[in-house]
């Protein structure tokens, strides 16, 4: 099967990897272009494309699909390339409609949740911030609106209670290499039975913002929890100690109900911190204003509460 894949960070590479891996015929990768990183601002390459390069495989990265004169010559090479088959994971970019209309099948999109929850940019993050116990990955066929296509196959996992957004990105990544491989799989066998999304049940999930990061300790416990694991390690919450910001990348709650008011820390050899509901949250990886991120231990050791 002759197959182009769209994608650009750390995420897409267990998929793309798999394909490569599994015999696939991967012809093209579209990826996002290079983007300056670090404090030389220097040029560097999305994970996807470096992983294509490494098995010989043809990369463009044009700046849209949709309009301008790198539009026309993507679309010049897709056409050229004729594929059965367009995979498109995390690639960051809407694909117009001649696009989704080219290849000989489906295009086939990895989407990190069960829709139709959570569609859009921040799946991930956003089930851990409202506080899911299980998500998962769908495949499923691209339609013009925005992860609105028929479902094709999914699997679930559930969430841990102290996991972060990143652990959990992980292991989707994983997993949605192994739905991606038993989706292709398939559709070689004419066993693929798409499925309606169901609209009433549809929710969002929106980009990040910084505007998330402030912790507000009047909140539960639970909520702040949750809020702590959804923003690791970006774009991260955020605790004011007296007067300086100290960024929290890790948590757990201590399940005692303690007297005093919201915001004060209740224990200051672990860092537990009273909230809203009269339960602890204690601080177990945080980050201090021109500092590195660590342990709260290593932290108390030069910081006094």
């Amino acid at each position: 099967m002759n197959i182009v894949f769209m994608g650009t960070p750390d995420f897409a590479v267990p998929c793309l990897k798999a394909l490569c891996e599994s015999g696939e015929n991967v012809s093209a990768v579209f990826s996002q272009p290079d983007k300056p990183k670090g404090r030389g601002y220097k040029l560097t390459p999305p994970p996807v494309k470096e992983y294509a390069l490494t098995r010989g495989i043809p990369v463009y990265q044009p700046l849209s699909l949709k309009k301008g004169e790198d539009a026309e010559k993507a679309y010049e090479i897709l056409s050229s390339i004729a594929p059965d088959l367009i995979v498109v994971v995390a690639y960051g970019k809407i694909l117009p409609t001649r696009i989704l209309s080219l290849p000989k099948t489906y295009c086939i999109n990895i989407h990190a949740s069960l829709l139709p929850r959570y569609r859009g940019a921040g799946p991930i993050q956003w089930s851990v911030l409202n506080g899911e116990k299980v998500t998962g990955v769908t495949s499923m066929i691209m339609a013009d609106g925005i992860d609105t296509g028929d479902m094709l196959l999914k699997e679930e996992t559930e969430i841990g209670e102290n996991e972060t957004a990143d652990e959990l990105h992980d292991r989707l990544s994983e997993m949605g290499a192994r739905v991606l491989l038993n989706t292709v799989r398939a559709l070689k066998e004419g066993t693929l039975k798409p499925v309606p999304q169901n609209e009433e049940k549809a929710t969002h999930a929106p980009m990040l913002s910084k505007e998330l990061c402030p912790i507000d300790f009047s909140k539960p416990a639970r909520e702040i929890h949750n809020q702590i694991r959804g923003l690791s390690s970006w774009p991260c919450a955020v605790a004011n100690i007296a007067g300086r910001r100290l960024k929290v990348y890790r948590s757990e709650l201590d399940n005692i109900h303690h007297g005093g008011k919201a915001g004060e820390i209740c224990d200051k050899e672990r860092f537990t911190v009273i909230c809203g509901d009269g339960f602890g949250i204690t601080f177990t990886e945080v980050q201090a204003e021109g500092g590195k991120r660590m342990k709260t231990a290593d932290y108390l050791r030069g910081n006094k509460l």
